[in-house]
């Protein structure tokens, strides 16, 4: 008793407050308190019980929707199962997030109103963070030009991770207006709308993004799009840049038997064909696609889709797509002549091996209006099978690491002695070796994409441990922009050191630690308040961050 009474008196000299949370299972009823013993049935109802910082646990097990769960009807057309659009705050996410261990999966097959576009869930708020749903089966009902979604972004600063979108009749994930969102370690996979128009699913990507004017900071990290019936990631029309970090885009424009479908690019990076001057930005932006891979696409494996200025295309791997690199721009705003070469792209240190058929490396490449620094396709190198420890195009479809990460894969990674190995310029990056690779690949290993709950770029972050209060374990998050000699360490309440978890070199990226609640030497501490503080040393020089947490026992 005296103890409670104690932690109750810190907790309101510091005021300091702890999040809720909340549960949502199949067997739930949306009457209940969203307790873990008397969970509710439906994300929306989570929404009506959470506020700024809480957790809405989402139970495993299956979840089929029903149109009795239609929760809004957006601008006369659109059907929701579930409409988002509470905000939390910066700091402050609202979590709707896969319970730890289970796999909630929601299938939306029976959701089928008569001239509606079906969307799974509908995102207009922002700081929110969803997290670990597998999501199949949309919808389509119209005949016409039409588009349904499992996921319709349209908030600011919401993070989706580890989401899983596959067999649906229509787009994975499909963003407009909003920036500052980060796509994290997502799959969308074997989508196909063989309803509207011609049954060629030319509306139905992997993931999408269109950005409005102002929107910037949207970032696809980790991300995986195969066997989409259209593109596997398509950001034409966009009006603010967008940035492709280790993303992986193989055999769309296809079905899985290798019917010719919709469109068929690996990345279509931006574009404004046809469109009228006013409708076009100013400026036009430039987006970056970096570290990706992109194979066996119908159509082209990295493509400048007749954009109006430059992009960044850096370290990426292209192989057997018809057209590996195609930098097509179009002329001017003014003018709608919409095959010319490209100009003002950057190409540095991509690799294309082995175009599809009697296809080609490049595309649209005037040296003369372009930057291109060691690529294998202006370097005096000649590069074969030997050169790769493996072309097995399923390796791809890898399970996810434990993290959900991207597997550690050994296709199209350099062998010991091959000429793509330390071929490249340095571009700020880190690498190993003299020079960096060609390709997505350094030769031993490549930088995990590890879990984080927000990303701010050009920061070093803390995130609150989770779970708060914890016993008999939490997680720590964090991550770095710069690499350094990283050192986070746990203290009581008096500011006595209590542990070390982590004390070496890092690369920049997103990390976590797991504190079990006991000391460097194995005790298992006392309930109460402890530190936990990340401090970073390198060539910009020290820092240190740190935040509170409750241990209860």
């Amino acid at each position: 008793m005296r103890l409670n009474l104690i932690i109750v008196y810190i907790l309101t000299v510091l005021n300091l407050s702890f999040a809720s949370q909340y549960f949502v299972a199949s067997g739930g009823n949306d009457s209940n308190p969203g307790t873990i013993e008397q969970p509710v049935e439906s994300i929306q109802q989570g929404q009506s019980l959470a506020s700024p910082g809480d957790t809405v646990y989402i139970r495993g097990g299956l979840y089929n929707a029903r149109e009795d769960q239609i929760s809004s009807v957006q601008q006369n057309l659109f059907a929701c199962i579930s409409y988002l659009n509470k905000s939390g705050l910066p700091g402050q996410t609202i979590k709707y997030w896969a319970y730890p261990g289970e796999q909630p999966v929601f299938n939306f097959s029976a959701v089928k109103p008569a001239n509606r576009r079906v969307v799974g869930i509908w995102m207009a708020g922002s700081y929110i963070h969803l997290k670990g749903l597998e999501m199949t089966g949309i919808q389509v009902t119209i005949t016409t030009h039409t588009e349904s979604y499992c996921i319709y972004s349209r908030g600011n600063n919401n993070i989706y991770e580890l989401i899983s979108m596959h067999d649906n009749v229509g787009t994975g994930l499909r963003h407009y207006k909003g920036g500052g969102n980060l796509f994290l370690n997502c799959d969308a996979y074997r989508n196909w709308d063989n309803v509207s128009e011609d049954g060629l699913g030319s509306n139905s990507d992997g993931f999408g993004c269109h950005p409005d004017p102002g929107s910037t900071g949207n970032v696809f990290r980790g991300c995986r799009a195969w066997f989409n019936s259209d593109d596997g990631f398509d950001i034409i029309r966009a009006d603010e840049s967008v940035v492709f970090d280790s993303c992986w885009a193989f055999y769309n424009g296809y079905s899985t038997e290798f019917k010719s479908l919709g469109d068929g690019n690996g990345f279509k990076a931006g574009g404004y064909a046809h469109d009228t001057a006013d409708q076009i930005p100013n400026p036009v932006p430039r987006n970056t696609i970096r570290f990706c891979i992109a194979v066996r696409n119908k159509a082209n494996g990295f493509f400048s889709n007749h954009h109006l200025a430059g992009n960044d295309w850096y370290n990426n791997s292209a192989y057997l797509n018809a057209v590996n690199f195609n930098m097509v721009n179009r002329e001017s705003p003014q003018v709608d002549n919409i095959w010319v070469n490209g100009y003002d792209h950057v190409l540095k240190n991509n690799l294309s091996y082995k175009p599809y058929g009697a296809g080609s490396h490049t595309a649209y490449i005037d040296t003369a209006l372009n930057t291109l620094d060691n690529n294998s396709f202006n370097l005096p190198i000649t590069i074969l099978d030997e050169d790769f420890v493996s072309l097995d195009i399923n390796l791809l479809t890898s399970p996810r690491k434990e993290n959900g990460s991207l597997p550690d894969i050994d296709f199209m990674r350099p062998t010991a002695g091959s000429a793509i190995i330390d071929a490249g310029v340095d571009i700020g990056f880190e690498f190993l070796g003299d020079a960096p690779e060609l390709g997505a690949f350094e030769v031993e290993g490549t930088t995990p994409v590890e879990h984080s709950e927000e990303i701010i770029p050009g920061s070093i972050t803390l995130f609150q441990n989770y779970p708060n209060p914890f016993n008999p374990k939490t997680t720590i998050c964090y991550a770095l922009s710069e690499p350094g000699d990283v050192i986070i360490s746990i203290y009581n309440f008096l500011g006595q050191k209590v542990c070390t978890l982590v004390k070496q070199y890092q690369h920049s990226g997103e990390f976590n630690v797991l504190w079990n609640g006991k000391s460097d030497s194995g005790k298992l501490m006392a309930s109460g308040i402890y530190f936990y503080r990340l401090s970073i040393s390198n060539s910009s020089g020290s820092h240190l961050v740190q935040k509170k947490m409750l241990f209860l026992r």
